[in-house]
């Protein structure tokens, strides 16, 4: 059964930190592309950022750029995202995506 499962969400004022985690199992996350969306309230669901099998080739929504990282460790089978410097339109459920598997998201506010 293939799983995806997305935490580290949660509630910070503008300008903070968190870091997002998606681990997996069933499928074999070390040949997988790994991307990270993102659906804010009234929003279609968007791209924020890509990393690939090796994790030595990213890509960022500009949106995003310079403020968050994705990373990922296949001996965990696990893709990370490192948000820094939020702001209020970071607001949003964010969801991994591997080999067009979805996790359940997890929610991130940025309010003050």
């Amino acid at each position: 059964e293939v799983q995806l499962v997305e935490s580290g969400g949660g509630m910070v004022q503008p300008g903070g930190s968190l870091r997002l985690s998606c681990a997996t199992s069933g499928f074999t996350f070390s040949r997988s592309i790994m991307t990270w969306y993102r659906e804010a309230p009234g929003k279609e669901r968007e791209w924020v950022a890509r990393i690939g099998t090796f994790g030595d080739n990213t890509n960022y929504a500009d949106s995003v750029k310079g403020r968050f990282t994705v990373s990922r460790d296949n001996a965990k089978t696990t893709a990370y995202l490192q948000m820094n410097s939020l702001k209020f339109e970071d607001t949003a459920v964010y969801y991994c995506n591997g080999q067009n598997y979805w996790g359940q998201g997890t929610q991130v506010t940025v309010s003050s």
